[in-house]
């Protein structure tokens, strides 16, 4: 029997602080409730289906990367046991599963930070306009999908909208402290680091990826979901070709299938057939095995 997909999130007497394209957040005082669903977004745009497990997967494979960073890099996790929630949203985790995650309250910084380690994606576009990314200058001759030795740090303004906007460092360091700035980069390049080792040993690559800090009294805090398929681009090393973007562990499918039929976010977003959401479930639970080395289903078991 195929799991559903779990679209929204309830709990008697309880509204989400904020419901966004896939988490919802719940105010528990000194502590928020992060419970993210299976909803799929493409184009800014909430599908009608969403991807079975995908929340779980997210949100375990978070866990699993916060549990294993060096020690001195400070993350808001506290728990994702629900006997550690209060009621009724311990009740209420009996129907999401493994999809909630209790942290520190913080205050977030509104910069999203982006590290990356190869010539793809917005960053190829914007090489081929520039000779640089996000005003940071490159080597010429750089082909799509060639490797960054030193990866580079770009920031990005989050927008309400939903669109974030790439901004330079000294942007970014206006908006929040050039000091703070400065922290931010340090620590977002040596999580991508040491998430790019880790990936090489499963045969993995970490292309590029984003994180979001929070601030507490003693400094930036590691926030949100952590080196995920939606946060981040994975490709498998065995596939991976100079001169065309490799296949990613993402929602790819879905994309693809989109682009298939037309539809580019106008309008009423068409059904995903059967085979695009089991495709897509299949990628996810791909990636969490091959980072962590644990069979999804028996990860799930030892849960339980």
């Amino acid at each position: 029997m195929h799991p559903t997909a779990i679209r929204e999130i309830s709990v008697p007497g309880h509204e989400p602080i904020l419901r966004g394209k896939v988490r919802d957040i719940f105010d528990l005082g000194d502590h928020l409730l992060l419970v993210t669903s299976d909803r799929v977004s493409a184009y800014d745009v909430v599908l009608p289906q969403g991807i079975p497990e995908k929340g779980a997967i997210l949100t375990q494979l978070t866990r699993w990367w916060l549990e294993r960073l060096p020690s001195e890099i400070r993350h808001h996790l506290v728990s994702t046991n629900p006997a550690d929630f209060p009621e009724p949203f311990r009740s209420a985790a009996e129907e999401w599963g493994p999809r909630a995650m209790l942290v520190k309250k913080l205050d977030m910084i509104p910069v999203e930070c982006v590290v990356r380690g190869f010539v793809v994606g917005s960053g190829w576009k914007d090489y081929q306009a520039t000779g640089s990314i996000c005003g940071i200058p490159l080597p010429e001759g750089l082909q799509q999908a060639d490797r960054i030795d030193d990866p580079i740090f770009t920031p990005a303004a989050k927008n309400h909208d939903g669109h974030d906007e790439n901004i330079s460092i000294e942007k970014a360091g206006e908006m929040v402290g050039h000091d703070l700035m400065a922290q931010l980069k340090q620590l977002s390049v040596e999580i991508f680091s040491h998430g790019r080792e880790h990936a090489a040993t499963r045969g993995l690559i970490l292309a590029d990826t984003k994180f979001e800090f929070g601030m507490d009294a003693e400094g930036p805090v590691l926030a949100d979901e952590v080196l995920t398929a939606d946060s981040s681009r994975y490709w498998p090393a065995d596939e991976y070709r100079v001169g065309t973007s490799p296949p990613s562990f993402d929602k790819q499918y879905v994309r693809d299938y989109l682009a298939s039929v037309g539809w580019t976010g106008d309008g009423t977003p068409p059904d995903l057939p059967s085979e695009v959401v089991e495709g897509t479930t299949a990628r996810y639970q791909e990636l969490f095995e091959r980072v962590t080395g644990v069979a999804w289903e028996t990860w799930k078991e030892q849960m339980s």
